[in-house]
Parts: structure tokens; C-alpha cells; sequence
């Protein structure tokens, strides 16, 4: 397969039989990222568990010290007075009836949805459009709740939510490549800690197997597992 100039470049500068600490990989990314767009921080972790089990599966949330770098859309769905409340907390959407028509209709231009209790009666029924698009609230990512104030300006400060994949797999942005290093080191870490703390006491043997960080267009460096483990402690 014929490769860039560029990827080539990038080739010589990195050696992917090295485990690289977490300052030396995010140097490296920082220094190599040359595209004509700011690139995401992006952390793949793969996890001794089996996602075919309800008490091996790992989701959750968890905030970024220095948020995600990304515009997020939030869509509330409420009744009442908690319309207002989600509009004056930063939502860029929020309502009831009229969203919901929307979403039938196939609209989901958002990122995330919040939704008040007394509402996911009527939202579950989307679940067959949401669910795909991973939309669908959750009361375990906080996106279940009646203080909806609070959910939009934690999910807009850059609260994201994180669910392993059936191969087991946690993969998630941590924030963008122009956030200086000691901030993206500030959020590797708060993530790993969240994901560390989130271990099912059904699973056995080495928990974190495997670290990666990489941007959205450069390589994944393996980061050194027991000095990301010991700094997340």
C-alpha cells in the first residue's frame, strides 16, 4: 500500500515496539501533529473484561479537567418549568412534544440528549432511533435527571461518557492536540482513574491490559502501563 509523504515522515519519528511514558507520548503527538485541522487527543484502552456479561460491563462518565475541546449540542427533553431551566443553563435545545415529533421524523442533530424522569416514558419509545446513535439518556451517565441545570453545564464544561465495546475496548477523545501537555496528561489521568475505580468485581486476572494514545490522524503510541497506572493512582 502506497503511503503519504507525510505518514512516512511520521513513521521514522516513532518506534511502535516502545512503551512510551505518558509525557513522552503526548510530546510526540503535539510535536507531529501537522494537519490543516486541530486534531483530537484521542485514548484506547483495552480492558480484561467480558462485555457479554451485565457484571463485566464498564460505562460511565467522567469530567475532564480541562474539558473536551468540542462544542457539544444538548438537546433537553422536559416538561414544565424544567424547559426553561435547561435553557437558561446553556441548552442549545429544549422541549417536549415538538422534539419528539422531530426525532421521529429523523432529526438528531445533537451530541447529547438529557431527559427528566417524568419525560423518558414517551423518549424510551425512540429507543430504536436513539439507541444506534447512542443518544439514548441514561440514569448511570447522569443524563437521567431532574436537575437538568446541572447536567447541561457539566456536559457543556466537558463531561463525557465512555462505554466499553463488545471486544472490549474503552475508546473515547480526551480533548483536542492544541491543549498544552500538562492539560492532556491533567485529563489521561483523570480518565484512567475514573476507569480504574469503575472495575467490576466480576472481573479477574489483569484488569487494564493495554494503553494507547494517538490523535485523529497520527499513530497510537503504547503507553507504559504500570507508570499510567500508578500516576492515575
Amino acid at each position: 500500500m502506497k503511503v503519504s509523504k507525510r505518514v512516512s515522515e511520521i513513521k521514522k519519528k516513532f518506534d511502535r515496539n516502545k512503551e512510551y511514558t505518558l509525557d513522552e507520548a503526548i510530546k510526540l503527538l503535539k510535536e507531529n501533529s501537522n494537519v490543516k485541522f486541530t486534531e483530537s487527543f484521542d485514548c484506547a484502552i483495552r480492558l480484561g473484561v467480558d462485555p457479554r456479561h451485565a457484571d463485566q460491563m464498564v460505562r460511565g462518565t467522567v469530567s475532564l479537567p480541562h474539558g473536551s475541546g468540542k462544542e457539544v449540542r444538548v438537546l433537553v427533553i422536559a416538561k414544565g418549568e424544567k424547559i426553561e431551566e435547561a435553557k437558561a443553563a446553556g441548552a442549545d435545545h429544549a422541549g417536549f412534544e415538538d422534539y419528539l415529533e422531530q426525532i421521529k421524523g429523523g432529526w438528531a442533530d445533537v451530541d447529547v440528549i438529557i431527559a427528566t424522569p417524568d419525560s423518558m416514558g414517551e423518549l424510551g419509545r425512540l429507543g430504536r432511533i436513539l439507541g444506534p446513535k447512542g443518544l439514548m439518556p441514561n440514569p448511570k451517565s447522569g443524563t437521567v435527571t431532574m436537575d437538568v441545570a446541572n447536567a447541561v453545564k457539566e456536559v457543556k464544561a466537558g463531561k463525557i461518557e465512555f462505554r466499553v465495546d463488545k471486544t472490549g475496548i474503552v475508546h473515547t477523545s480526551l480533548g483536542k492536540i492544541s491543549f498544552t501537555e500538562e492539560q492532556l496528561k491533567d485529563n489521561a489521568i483523570a480518565f484512567l482513574n475514573t476507569i480504574i475505580k469503575m472495575r467490576p468485581s466480576a472481573a479477574k486476572g489483569t484488569y487494564v491490559k493495554s494503553l494507547y494514545l494517538s490523535t485523529t490522524m497520527g499513530p497510537g503510541l503504547k503507553i507504559f502501563r504500570d507508570e499510567a497506572m500508578a500516576l492515575a493512582k
